[in-house]
């Protein structure tokens, strides 16, 4: 699968510890990788070229090296050259296998970067369909601050001048995580979940209005601010409106939905005496009994014998 994002492989060289063997004299802009998917060129090799995707990462591990070798100079040089004139992102040989000199040649040849690691091919390839998966995902940035609160990621929104940033550093300071202020990246990494974090020129940084820009990690520790984080819920402040009845109870589950995500929801008014952070940490707690299999509010209900134990909650 591709899509409008992209990584610079030699983002992924350095984050992977690949051997570079060759790597064309180009810029960042132009050496990418824009699909997920990585594939294995046996096929190929074969001389079956139909549906091959020039757009995904090659692996040539020990089966198709193996393969190139039974075939004769001629048939080798011409199978490579099929190989070559696709244009691949990159060529990455695993286990450390020695390479024919006529590869280094075409990659040459065809300005294709060629690669190599010790890792054995199953190993690699799953390390980087998920890795890829990440960089690559679906995205949007919400105007928000996310932490992390009791092992729960909080995405909190809500107006501006409402107290996010705030209520953020009251819960630094109470041992949690900054996972980002202002402006959160939020992906889609898989159907069902979806990670936030910070765009990297904010990254740590925090607006207080009377105090200005501050750092969190520089004032209150590396272990106050984590890089990602899963968002298993969302708080949205708003200002007490008297004439709005607010959830008293619970029972009902309320969601938003995020790139086509379902995720819990749950609104909080703010006004002068309440504490939200110690709200917020409630609602994380609450949150995980939740997906436990706990329901503090039905447990009361069918306490007083208002509501049937099998009966989920509308």
């Amino acid at each position: 699968m591709s899509g409008k994002y992209s990584v610079p492989l030699r983002k992924v060289i350095k984050t992977h510890s690949f051997e570079t063997i060759y790597l064309p004299d180009k810029p960042d802009s132009e050496l990418v990788i824009r699909s997920q998917d990585i594939n294995r060129p046996g096929l190929l090799f074969a001389g079956y070229e139909k549906y091959f995707d020039p757009l995904r990462v090659e692996f040539i591990g020990l089966a198709e090296m193996s393969y190139l070798e039974e075939l004769d100079e001629q048939t080798q040089k011409e199978r490579l050259e099929l190989f070559f004139s696709f244009e691949p992102p990159a060529v990455i040989i695993t286990r450390n296998i020695d390479y024919p000199d006529v590869m280094l040649e075409l990659a040459k040849k065809y300005e294709v970067p060629l690669l190599r690691t010790a890792e054995i091919t199953s190993q690699i390839t799953a390390t980087l369909i998920s890795y890829l998966g990440t960089e690559l995902a679906e995205r949007i940035t919400r105007h928000g601050v996310m932490v992390e609160v009791y092992g729960e990621g909080i995405l909190i929104l809500g107006d501006s001048g409402v107290g996010k940033s705030e209520t953020a550093v009251e819960l630094i300071k109470r041992g949690h995580r900054l996972i980002a202020d202002d402006a959160v990246e939020i992906k889609k990494v898989s159907s069902k979940t979806l990670v936030g974090s910070s765009p990297d020129n904010i990254r740590h940084f925090m607006e207080l209005r009377g105090i200005g820009i501050v750092n969190a990690r520089n004032i209150f520790g590396v272990g106050a601010v984590k890089l990602t984080e899963k968002i298993d819920m969302v708080i949205q402040l708003e200002h007490w409106d008297s004439q709005k009845a607010y959830d008293r109870l619970g029972l009902d589950d309320e969601y938003i939905s995020i790139l086509g995500i379902k995720v819990p929801s749950t609104t909080v008014p703010v006004k002068p005496g309440r504490n939200l952070a110690i709200i917020i940490e409630i609602a994380a707690m609450n949150n995980r009994q939740k997906k436990l299999g706990y329901n503090a509010a039905r447990e009361l209900m069918q306490q007083l014998g208002m509501e049937d134990v099998d009966t989920p909650a509308k």
